[in-house]
Formats: structure tokens, sequence, C-alpha cells
């Protein structure tokens, strides 16, 4: 019988252990980063760790057919992370699923009626005038902010001009001080009735003195603004549960404290008076390029008719005070998302938020301005919620399912292929372990969480990954009944074979792409599993099971044919190989002399 061709095939053949050690450093190397990650588990979905799904779907306002689009829906989306992740919860999933609607995933642990209260109703924005700030936390410096300005103006000190937010640089601390009993001054004059609730009058000693009608409300407005300068003195914004609480159950006429983030990235706490713009008094918001200027990013906003009168009224009573009683905050759902100053008194409906921003900051601002006047409410369409234990359950049973699909797959390797099967379940192990490693560094990676769906595409990518092993060891077999001893025979039969494969993959991985895409929620974990198993197959027959069946084809418990090493030629019913032999010579007669 002919030698197989010498070139890459032999090359190969010769070098088995290359591809052997390249899967197990990879493997090694994937398990490090998995441990290095502090996340050794994939990440488990709601239907398996517990919790609640919330599903809200848009609806368009009257007179407003077209609200329902993707920038409206995604601001929807990143207000309700806000809002969600101001419960304290760190692994909450808001994500659109289709056009119209916002699929909410909160996870166990978390007070779920707070939650639904919480991401189904309207967006609160406020305009409040900053009565004091601070840094808080660790002490630093003062940063910039913001400007605001009219858009009819033409000085460009107005849109760009930048000064410091608070002149303190100190750590907050329980002591009274110079600035605390300011404070405390101004939140009394901002308490009474002929304050107008404004950061003028309340900066004012007079107006405190002369505020009062009776001692009864005088004594009312001192309880109030002692309260409030204590929640002031003792808040920390850099902790987040304080962050959550801040303000909370005050109303709109009341003043507050808020937290919020200054350019430096620092965390700012803020004493505010009561609001005198709401967000339903913007008309529209957007970022646009300041290019007669060249002062970069700037927010421009335009005002109802109301609300252009709410605005030119306070920002021409905060232009008359000092920082940071000149700033007004601009108040999403409790947090302070920016806190410009006024120069002069903005009127004609429009005014412009400028600053040290980029694109993304800017169109950010601007998207949750406009969505203080979003045409868009949700109705709740479903809510889901499951519990730890039966969570638990799913999970348990999915495992079960998968141990028995796994252990039907071995007996028949063993029953059936004998010997072979010390090639097929060493890979089923080696592509179980890189599926679980790589599901576990995706979760902190790209948050992909392990469903009960997910689950039933790696119990199907089994039967997958298995059917390649048969593919390959079938095509061995048909090389050994055609007469060929083993070697030659694992070297021939691998074309064939690799081919078979690779189609066969493709079609499921195309089958899998195509299920991922025209389909949401769930379904796309499944999806997901199944076109990652089917990449996982191609490398773990590629990288691993050709060459460890290169390397045992050399031993001579698989080379002689023996009867337990599946690849007896007499059980496969194997034709005696091919011999030549010679022809008889015809007699030949002797010549005569």
């Amino acid at each position: 019988m002919a030698a197989p061709k010498k070139g890459r095939s032999a090359s190969a053949q010769s070098r088995p252990g290359r591809s052997l050690a390249f899967i197990l450093i990879a493997i090694a190397a994937l398990t490090g980063g998995m441990f290095l990650s502090g996340h050794p588990t994939p990440r488990l979905g709601i239907d398996l760790a517990g919790g609640t799904s919330i599903t809200l779907t848009a609806k368009n306002e009257p007179g407003q057919p077209n609200a329902i689009n993707k920038t409206n829906m995604n601001t929807a989306v990143d207000i309700m992370n806000r809002r969600v992740n101001g419960l304290g919860v760190s692994e909450a999933e808001v994500q659109t699923q289709g056009s119209d609607n916002i699929i909410v995933n909160i996870p166990k642990g978390t007070n779920s009626k707070e939650a639904r209260d919480q991401v189904g109703t309207t967006a609160k924005l406020y305009f409040r005038p900053v009565l004091a700030t601070e840094v808080s936390g660790s002490a630093a410096s003062a940063s910039p902010s913001p400007s605001a300005s009219s858009s009819s103006s033409s000085k460009a000190t107005d849109k760009a001009t930048e000064k410091a937010t608070s002149s303190s640089s100190a750590s907050p601390t329980s002591s009274a001080t110079s600035q605390g009993r300011a404070v405390t001054d101004a939140l009394k004059a901002d308490s009474t009735p002929s304050a107008s609730s404004s950061a003028s009058s309340s900066a004012s000693p007079s107006a405190s003195s002369s505020a009062s009608p009776s001692a009864t409300s005088s004594a009312s407005a001192s309880a109030a603004a002692t309260k409030l300068q204590a929640q002031y003195t003792a808040l920390n914004c850099a902790d987040k549960a304080q962050r959550a609480k801040a303000g909370e159950g005050s109303k709109a006429t009341d003043p507050t404290v808020a937290c919020g983030k200054n350019s430096s990235g620092q965390w700012q706490k803020y004493v505010l008076g009561p609001a005198e713009v709401s967000g339903t008094d913007i008309k529209s918001a957007s970022a646009v390029f300041d290019t007669q200027s060249a002062a970069g990013w700037k927010v421009t906003m335009e005002f109802t008719s109301g609300g252009s009168k709410k605005f030119a009224n306070i920002t021409g009573k905060l232009a008359q005070n000092q920082s940071p009683q000149n700033q007004f905050a601009i108040v999403l759902d409790g947090d302070v998302v920016s806190d410009p100053f006024v120069q002069q008194a903005l009127t004609g409906g429009n005014a412009e938020i400028s600053g040290s921003f980029d694109q993304t900051e800017a169109q950010s601002l601007a998207n949750m301005l406009k969505y203080g006047a979003l045409p868009l409410t949700f109705k709740e369409s479903s809510v889901t919620t499951v519990t730890a234990a039966l969570g638990g359950e799913q999970l348990h049973a999915g495992l079960i399912a998968g141990a028995i699909g796994l252990g039907l797959v071995v007996i028949y390797l063993v029953v059936y292929y004998r010997g072979l099967s010390i090639i097929a379940i060493p890979s089923l192990l080696v592509s179980g372990a890189l599926t679980y490693v790589i599901m576990a560094l995706l979760g902190p990676t790209i948050g992909f969480a392990l469903n009960l769906p997910a689950v039933c595409g790696a119990i199907v990518a089994i039967g997958i990954t298995a059917d390649s092993f048969i593919v390959f060891f079938e095509r061995i077999r048909d090389e050994i009944r055609e007469g060929r001893s083993l070697r030659p025979a694992v070297e021939r039969a691998w074309p064939r074979a690799r081919r078979t494969i690779l189609v066969s993959d493709f079609v499921s991985f195309l089958a899998a792409a195509v299920l991922f895409i025209v389909t949401v929620g769930k379904v796309q974990g499944f999806a997901f599993t199944l076109g990652l198993t089917t990449v996982l197959d191609v490398v773990v027959v590629f990288f691993f099971t050709k060459p460890l069946m290169t390397l045992l084809a050399r031993r001579k418990f698989y080379a002689s044919g023996h009867k337990w090493s599946g690849l007896d030629p007499k059980a496969l019913g194997a034709k005696p190989p091919l011999r030549r032999t010679r022809r008889p010579s015809a007699p030949v007669d002797p010549k005569e002399a």
C-alpha cells in the first residue's frame, strides 16, 4: 500500500503535541483570567438567581404620533438605569425589546414594589436655585461650573466663562461652620412666604428678619431650616447609600439636599431651594457645536410660553447674587446633572448651557432635559417575580438534565466506540471547560447572564460536539474497512471528516445567528449559547481531538486493532489487504543448437 504523501499533512501528523499544548495553555490562561476578574462563576439571569422582570410598553401622548423612536427609547432606558441604580442595585438590567418595549430585570434582594414604582413613573426634572454647595467626601479643590446664557446674546463671556462652583474646599464636618450658619439663614429666609423661593432673598439678612408673619410660622421655618442644615452637614455624597436617600420625600415646593458630580468627577453636595421651573416647561433641548466662537459643545434649550416667564424670573434674581447663589441646579430624579451659573436674566424663551463639554456629555445632558417633556408614557405589560428558591430549583433541574444528557452520550460512546471513547470523553470535558470559563468571563465583560434557555442551548451543544467526533471516527473506520492500517487511515479520513464537520457547524452557527437577530429576550440566550458552543466545537476538534487521535494511533493497542480499541478490522468487516503477486512464467523451449 502506498505511503501517505509528504508535506503539510505529514508535518501536522508528526507534531500533534503543539496543538494540544496550545489549547491547554489557552484553557489555563482563560481560567486564570476568570479568577483574576473576581467572577469564578457565570452570572445568573433572573429565572435562575431569582428577582423581578418588568416589561414596560411605551405609549404615544395625544398629538404626538411619532414620539416612539429609538432616541426617546434610549433616553428612557438611561433614566430608568439611573433610577434602578439609585435603589442600590448593582446588577440590574434595563434594555429595549423591539421598538416599543423596555425590559427591566432586577435581581433578588431588591424591593420589587419600590422598583416598579420607580421605573414606571414619569421622570421628575426641576430647575432649583443653589443655596449652598461644597465638595463632598475627601477634600478637593473647587471645580469650574458651566454657564447659562441667553441664546440671543452675542457676548462670548456669557457663553464660555467658567467660575468656581464653591469657594470651600474642605471636607464637611459635623461642627458648625460659618458657611453652615449662612446656609441656615438662607434656608430660613427661603422658607418664608415673602421670599418667593429665590436665592436672592435667601441671601439677604433683612429678608430673613422681616419675612416672618407670626412667631409660629417663624419657629416652624427655623425648625425646618435646622433639620435641613443637619441633613446637609451629615450628607456624604461619596457614599452610594446616602446618595440614594438624599432629599428622599421632599416636595418640589420644599428646599432639599441633593448630590451630583462636578466637572472634575468629584461628588458635590448641595442645598437647593424650591423648584422654580419643571421639566414640562421645556419644549425642546439639543446638543450643538459652537462654530462661531469655537467654544466647543453646548446645550440649547427652548421653553414653553409659561416656562419662558418662569425661567426669566428666576435667572433675573440669580444674576444679582454671588457664587454659588447665582447658580441653578438641573435636578433629575433627585440627582444634580448640571449646575450652571447665571450672569444676566435670560429672556426670550431660549437659553443655552456652555462650558467644557465634550460631545457625549452635551448629548447626555440634552437628552435628560428633553426627557422632562418627553411625550411618552409607559404601561406595565407584565411583571414576573421569581423567588430565589424557585430560581435555584430551575438551575438544579437544568444541571440534572445536562448531567443526564452527558451521561447518555458517554454510555453510548463507551458501548459503541469502546477505546475511542478515551478520545471523545476528554474532548467533551475540554469543550465544557472552555464553555464554562468563557461564560464566566462574558458576565462582567458584556453583561451576559446565564438563563434557563441558555442552559438548554448548552445541553443541545453536547449532541453537536459528540456528532463531530462520530463523523471523524466513522471516517477512520471506513478507511480501515478498505484495508488500510490505522495511521494512514487517520490521515486519509481527516480531510473528509473535516469538510463534513465544518459544513455541519456552519449550518448550526447560521441558525443560531439568525435566531439571535430576529428574537428578543431570553430566547437570545439560547441562540447565543448555541452559537458559542458551535464555534468551540470547531476549536476542540481541530486542536484537541485530531491531535490526540494522531498520538494514540501510534500506540500498539490501537494500531494493532485490539478488539476493545473500537478499531478491530475483523469486527468492522475489513477487506483483506491487496497484495501484488507475480504472474507464473511460461515454460521456455530449449533452443536447438
